[in-house]
This record gives structure tokens, C-alpha cells and sequence, in this order.
């Protein structure tokens, strides 16, 4: 990523939040790197070096400031191939996948040569996968301590590293200080019984349609939507342990941040945990950017996000289940679904009972048994198929890699055509240009007819026609 620095420092002197996350800046003569929000006193212009990432800072000699903390700044959204690669990979680095198999098998997961994925990754952020990985893990790490009570070898633990004494060398080399330091007079103990933790975003926010959107569609014994909040449960697959567990996400608008309850039981997969929820509630849009497209279509609802999930597999089911029926009817087969088919949860306390269905538990189900629960044959063997696609490791339905190969592989499943390819590429594969050209409301709200005249007209939205569609969706509410 180029940095034009007198725009930076324009930035930095007008603490533009638009500009949060999108640039770091190093004050030489503090040894300190900063968000363009920060509050301290303006550095002088000749003492600001400015850096794409917060590993490009720290891969420079800079620590992240204790006021602002870096940590906290929101992610942004991409748009071209080499940048949505790039992108890919944070998201899997995020997950874990460097925990297992190191450089090669992060490459083997977005479909590139690790080569090739070093030379991308400097491009965007200015430093390697691995130097990445290590500054999130740190700043994770840096978190926990300072906002948990978390014992120090949980926090090492939780934060990606493989023991406590690589953690303290690391964080004591980066930061030039102990981890105890940061918890000052914080009593430990005990794990607690949830972790909390703020994820920001870029304002507006509108909470209200994304609430709205999760909660028409939540399924039952998965999910729960109150009138202030959203519940899910949670499975994450690390270094062969099944975690599981609740998260609960509320607004928090004088923050400008979602607040993220996770249980204690998924402590040692935050990271993987807290990407759910960037995806989930689309924490990396930046507003401006798609209103400046989208124009008067953005107008009426500004800061509509398109609504992600915590798991590409279930997302792809409900696209299944939801063809041709109203939502109440995809909501009711689904909670059927998961409550025969899904695992009870250990920790399970009111509306939250049921992990959804894994793929290899659909892949072996008899279409009779589908069938039970309310599903066609059509759409029992279109979900068997998925299923043993996804436990195969032919599909991955994840933010990464190759849209365009991924929905071809949706497409040539049984049971799975354009619509329901392009949904699951507005939810699951995150893509800000997917676009459902063959759905109703769309045609109706445009006033076309036929598919291919809603494509034509969509083009005037592009990059981001995901949002258009959502726009399109709410306002025929």
C-alpha cells in the first residue's frame, strides 16, 4: 500500500475517524505508533513516519500507544483480487490456520505459492505473514491483559502462542516491558466466566437493520434476538479440540463499538472467535466509500451493512433451505434441523440449546431423514451434497481465496443455482459486488422483469453491489 504522508499527516491533524484503521503513525521521537484518532498532543510533522498496518509499525521499532491502543482500530474492506487475497489470508491468520501449519499451509488455503502470498502481504501491509501473525497475537495478547483478569498463561494461550515463555520473550523484545506491567493493580485469579471485549467499527452503524435482518432469521436453539442484543452458539476447530460456547453482541454506540461477550470454554480460540463477529456484523465497511457509490439508493438507511455469518456451511444451508419459501418457513425447517441434527451444547442455558449441524453429520444423513424435518428431496440431496463437499475439503466457504473458482464450485452442485451462489457470496465469502440478479424483490424494486436487465442496471453500483442489495431489500420492507 502507497501512503501519501502530507495526506496522513492532514489526516492525523483533523483526527478523521474515516481514516481509523486505514493508517498508523510513528513518532520518532517517542518510539510510539498511534491511530490517526489519538488525542495526544500533535507530533511534529518532521517526527511522523506512516505505516499501512500496525505490524509495518511494530516491524519498524514502534510500540502501540496506550491511549488510543491500536488494537482497537476496525479493519477495512477490499475490493481487488490482490487485495482481497491479502485480505484472505488476515482472515485465516486470524483463525488460527498459521497456528497449525506455519507460511505453507496459509498459502495452500488461499490457492497461492507461499512466494507469491509473502510478496502480496508486503504489498498491502508492509511486513511478512509471519510478522503479522506475531503483532496480532501481541496486540490480542496486550488486550486481554489490560481489559481481563485472565491468568498470564491463558492470555498466552488464548492469543495464538504455543507456550508462555516464547510469549513473554516475544512481548518483552517487542514491547520492551514485562506483561505484568499492564496489569497494574488487576487482581488474577480464576478464569471468569465470560470475556469482553470491543470491537469498533466506522460509523454510521445502522444496529437497527442489521438486529432487525439477524433477528427474522434467527434459528432456534442456534440463535437468540432480544430487543437489545444478539446470542448465537459458537463452535471454533483448533489444533484438533472442539471449542464451543455462547457469544453475545450488543451495540454500543457512544463507543462507536459492538460489545462481545464470549464465553469462558472459548477462551483459547478468541482470535478465530472474534473474526466471526468482524464478519458477521460487516465491522470492516466503510460506509463512506459505499454511500459515495450507491448515492440516493444509500441514503434512506445509512450505514446499512450486509449482514455476514459466524460459519460459511450454515449460511449455504439456510441459502438452501430459504429457495423459493418465506423466511418464517426456512426459520422453522432450519431450528428442526438443528435440533435433530445439531450437537446439544454442554454449556447450554435458555433459548441457546444446539450447535448447527456439522457438514460430515449432513453428509451421512439419510434423505429420508431430512425429508422429516420439513425439506424436499430436492433439497435433502442438494444439502447432502454441500455437506460432503465441505467435510471433503473440495469447498471452502470462507472470505478467501478465488470468488469466481468458489462459486463455480457452488454451481455445479445439485440443487444450487445462481441465486443461491450469489447469495452465499454476499454472506459467506464476504464479496462487496455479489449480486442475486434472479431475486424477486430485487427485479420488482428495479422494475425489470428479466435477470439480465437487473444486471445491467446493478453495474452503476459496482464495487459494492452486496450493498445496493440490501438497500434494495429493506426499502421494500
Amino acid at each position: 500500500m502507497t501512503l501519501d504522508p502530507d495526506a496522513c499527516y492532514r489526516a492525523l491533524a483533523a483526527h478523521d475517524a474515516r481514516f481509523d484503521g486505514r493508517f498508523y503513525v510513528g513518532v520518532s521521537s517517542t518510539g510510539i505508533y498511534c491511530r490517526p484518532i489519538c488525542n495526544v498532543r500533535m507530533p511534529r510533522r518532521e517526527n511522523c513516519l506512516f505505516f499501512p498496518s500496525a505490524a509495518a509499525a511494530e516491524a519498524a521499532g514502534y510500540r502501540p500507544c496506550l491511549r488510543c491502543r491500536p488494537e482497537l482500530a476496525p479493519g477495512h474492506a477490499s475490493v481487488d483480487a490482490a487485495e482481497r487475497l491479502a485480505r484472505g489470508a488476515v482472515n485465516l491468520i486470524e483463525n488460527g490456520v498459521m497456528d497449525d501449519g506455519g507460511i505453507e499451509a496459509l498459502a495452500a488455503r488461499v490457492g497461492v505459492t507461499s512466494r507469491h502470498l509473502r510478496r502480496i502481504f508486503e504489498t498491502e501491509y508492509g511486513v511478512s505473514p509471519v510478522e503479522y501473525a506475531q503483532t496480532q497475537r501481541l496486540l490480542l495478547a496486550k488486550r486481554l491483559l489490560t481489559d481481563t483478569a485472565l491468568p498470564v498463561t491463558q492470555v498466552a494461550l488464548a492469543s495464538g502462542f504455543a507456550s508462555v515463555r516464547r510469549f513473554n520473550d516475544l512481548f518483552r523484545t517487542r514491547y520492551r516491558m514485562a506483561p505484568s506491567r499492564l496489569r497494574k493493580d488487576r487482581a488474577t485469579g480464576a478464569l471468569p466466566a465470560t470475556l469482553v471485549f470491543l470491537l469498533a467499527y466506522r460509523a454510521p452503524y445502522d444496529w437497527k437493520g442489521i438486529h432487525e435482518f439477524l433477528g427474522r432469521r434467527a434459528i432456534a436453539g442456534v440463535e437468540s434476538v432480544t430487543e437489545d442484543g444478539y446470542a448465537r452458539t459458537v463452535a471454533v476447530r483448533h489444533r484438533g479440540t472442539l471449542h464451543t460456547g455462547r457469544v453475545d453482541v450488543r451495540h454500543a454506540p457512544r463507543k462507536g463499538a459492538l460489545t462481545i461477550s464470549v464465553a469462558a470454554t472459548l477462551a483459547p480460540v478468541v482470535p478465530a472467535v472474534l473474526s466471526r463477529v468482524k464478519h458477521a456484523f460487516d465491522l470492516a465497511c466503510d460506509p463512506a466509500q459505499v454511500a459515495q457509490v450507491l448515492g440516493p439508493l444509500a441514503a434512506r438507511y445509512p450505514g446499512l451493512r450486509v449482514p455476514g455469518t459466524f460459519d460459511g456451511f450454515e449460511l449455504a444451508v439456510r441459502a438452501i433451505v430459504g429457495q423459493q419459501v418465506s423466511v418464517r418457513g426456512a426459520r422453522t425447517v432450519l431450528g428442526r434441523l438443528a435440533s435433530v441434527f445439531g450437537t446439544p451444547l454442554a454449556q447450554g442455558d435458555g433459548a441457546l440449546t444446539h450447535l448447527f449441524p456439522a457438514p460430515d453429520r449432513l453428509a451421512e444423513a439419510p434423505v429420508a431423514e431430512l425429508a422429516r424435518v420439513g425439506l424436499t428431496g430436492a433439497r435433502a440431496r442438494a444439502i447432502i451434497a454441500l455437506a460432503q463437499a465441505v467435510a471433503d475439503g473440495m469447498l471452502v466457504l470462507e472470505p478467501e481465496g478465488d470468488i469466481d473458482a468458489t462459486v463455480a464450485r457452488l454451481l455445479a452442485l445439485p440443487g444450487i443455482g445462481a441465486w443461491t451462489a450469489q447469495y452465499i457470496a454476499m454472506r459467506a465469502l464476504r464479496w462487496p459486488d455479489a449480486f442475486p440478479a434472479g431475486d424477486l424483490v430485487v427485479r420488482r424494486m428495479l422494475n425489470t422483469p428479466r435477470p439480465a436487465q437487473a444486471l445491467e442496471k446493478s453495474r452503476q453500483w459496482q464495487p459494492w453491489r452486496a450493498y445496493a442489495v440490501m438497500h434494495l431489500w429493506r426499502s421494500a420492507q
